[in-house]
């Protein structure tokens, strides 16, 4: 499975307005198609996870993720925040650029460490955080991943 299938251009903010940790999170999770309620407990798992240690993965990337029984497939979102955030990377340096995944706890095409892996195997290239900051549309986000991640 390549990153370019979980992804749709409905799931991809390039200009998160956010100015917190917590709220770069609700934001993110407001990109995934779930209800209040679920959207207020994935929230609540995504900050516990956050809380055993940053999904800050540095050069101003971070990839939340959490398994929950909000979802009842893997959804994945991208999020931008231009001028980051405090994050609490492993850096100590702002992030930029979030990878937000959700996975039920039980998931029939086991694809959620996988997609991890991908995910930040794609984010560790070089040149990919400035090729994400100069990103102008969603689509254009569909068409990196397209052609250099796996």
């Amino acid at each position: 499975m390549k990153l370019i299938e979980l992804f749709t251009a409905d799931v991809v903010n390039l200009n998160l307005t956010s100015e917190t940790k917590d709220e770069t999170v609700k934001q993110l999770v407001s990109l995934l198609n779930l209800d209040e309620k679920a959207k207020g407990i994935l929230y609540k798992t995504l900050k516990r996870r956050e809380n055993l240690g940053s999904t800050g993965i540095g050069r101003g990337i971070a990839i939340p993720h959490c398994r929950s029984l909000v979802v009842n497939r893997l959804q994945l979102a991208y999020g931008r925040k231009p001028g980051g955030i405090e994050f609490k990377a492993i850096d100590d340096e702002p992030v930029f650029h979030f990878f937000l995944i959700v996975a039920p706890p039980l998931e029939v095409s086991n694809q959620y460490l996988p997609v991890l892996g991908k995910i930040a195997q794609f984010a560790k290239e070089d040149d990919v955080p400035d090729l994400l900051a100069g990103l102008e549309e969603p689509e254009e986000f569909l068409t990196l991943l397209e052609e250099r991640a796996t």
